[in-house]
């Protein structure tokens, strides 16, 4: 099964745990028997289960891949977007992308869906179904639809024409109000979950049609100027020959807090205390502070690095507008050799705590503004200033004067604090270089 995972979104909904580089789907707060997975993570290991030939390939932006690679490993596919572009261009970079660099055939079924659904296995049995009626060929677009469990206003609608488990679609109808749903519902129509399938061909045929483009390299040289549509708009509302498939399993858009918390295991993630007379709260912390919650309902308490919520859970769906307002700069983010996390802002230093995961590595790099020093305060690794090597362990100080070039690597998980000394501190002021050794 050839199965792309749409990753995208700026995380707005679900600050402060999420920002534009840390969407929700890297949150981890699904329970395991090890500790806690995110939504990437969690869809990864459930499509692997039930396909373990699968080639999954996740199409997102450039601020996401460190993510990726961090929590998937480098091994998963990754099909990088220049820029923001909606789901049409995404879908079509993918499906070149698929075809181009991975090889995979004109005639070869694709199946595409989000990558943050919560639901279980059966799920993705569905989705190998809908890879086979893809490559039978009965119609250019197989679709899932969604059996709906109540009149949603989020969600548009695919009514078809028959109540066969797979039937011609008649219509598409957009997000409705609740008395306009609860009369979809009654015609038997099912939610648009976004998931599809189709035969490679078709796809990269439909793309020709609507961009000027030679091949997978040449799109992605274009894709900035591309217009911003979505696959709904630019292909789907317009293919006569199309199909969509049930499903009735359990399926549940973890879009806001307030769905978010109906997945969480327990009732808090981190270091919090609820008293006896909290009923429904959920409380996820970050921050090596404890919360305590007392004689609270319905509400959700989340803290990182990024800031603090304490929300009614229905008024939860309504941030977006707020944090817009926010300015401020990333505090933590997870990367392909580890994560960082922003301890103190001054008008002239930074304070950052650096985790390298043992045999991961940063770049080498200098920074012509600003200074840098690291204190090595737990594992073992090495340094690389200016070409010479050194090895390193905790109580270690490294300093590095601007314009130095510069790397540090784990054998060990090895933790570092980074000060950053100048008037002009910017993630723009680095300059990367190839390491000879």
């Amino acid at each position: 099964m050839n199965i792309v995972l749409l990753s995208g979104g700026s995380g707005k909904r679900l600050w402060p745990l999420s920002n534009d580089i840390r969407s929700k789907q890297f949150i981890k707060i699904f329970k395991t028997a090890d500790g806690y997975e995110s939504m990437v993570q969690r869809v990864y290991r459930q499509i692997t289960e039930v396909d373990k030939n699968a080639s999954v390939t996740i199409a997102t932006s450039k601020t996401q891949v460190s993510s990726i690679h961090n929590q998937l490993g480098e091994a998963v596919g990754v099909c990088v977007e220049p820029c923001r572009r909606d789901t049409f261009p995404a879908i079509a970079l993918a499906t070149a992308y698929l075809h181009d660099v991975k090889g995979v055939g004109l005639e070869e079924p694709v199946v595409v869906c989000p990558v943050d659904p919560y639901v279980d296995n059966d799920y993705f049995e569905a989705l190998k179904k809908l890879s086979g009626l893809a490559a039978e060929g009965a119609a250019n677009l197989s679709l899932m639809g969604i059996e709906p469990t109540y009149p949603s206003e989020k969600y548009g609608y695919i009514i078809p024409e028959t109540a066969d488990p797979v039937s011609r679609v008649k219509t598409f109808k957009e997000k409705p109000g609740a008395a306009t749903a609860q009369e979809y519902i009654r015609q038997g129509a099912l939610w648009n979950g976004g998931v599809f399938a189709y035969k490679l061909r078709y796809v990269l045929e439909r793309a020709h049609e609507l961009i000027d483009f030679a091949d997978y390299r040449d799109l992605y040289a274009k894709y900035e100027g591309l217009k911003k549509i979505s696959f709904d708009y630019a292909v789907v509302e317009k293919e006569p020959n199309i199909q969509v498939m049930r499903f009735a399993g359990q399926w549940k858009d973890m879009g806001t807090w307030n769905t978010l918390t109906e997945a969480m295991a327990d009732a808090s993630i981190g270091k919090a205390i609820l008293n006896e007379n909290c009923d429904n709260v959920h409380v996820l912390n970050e921050l090596d502070v404890p919360v305590l919650c007392m004689g609270l309902k319905d509400v959700v308490v989340s803290a990182s690095a990024e800031g603090i919520l304490v929300s009614d859970k229905e008024e939860s769906s309504r941030i977006k507008p707020y944090v817009d307002a926010i300015d401020q700069q990333i505090m933590f983010a997870e990367k392909s050799w580890g994560s960082f996390r922003v301890l103190d802002v001054e008008d002239e230093s930074l304070t950052i705590k650096v985790t390298l995961q043992p045999g991961h590595g940063m770049n080498y790099h200098s920074h012509n503004r600003r200074d840098e020093v690291w204190t090595v305060i737990s594992g073992t690794g090495r340094t690389i200033v200016d070409g010479v090597e050194r090895p390193v362990r905790a109580g270690d100080v490294i300093k590095m004067q601007a314009g130095s070039r510069h790397t540090i690597f784990a054998e060990t998980e090895l933790k570092v604090i980074e000060v950053q000394l100048g008037k002009e501190i910017s993630v723009q002021d680095k300059q990367k270089y190839p390491l000879e050794r």
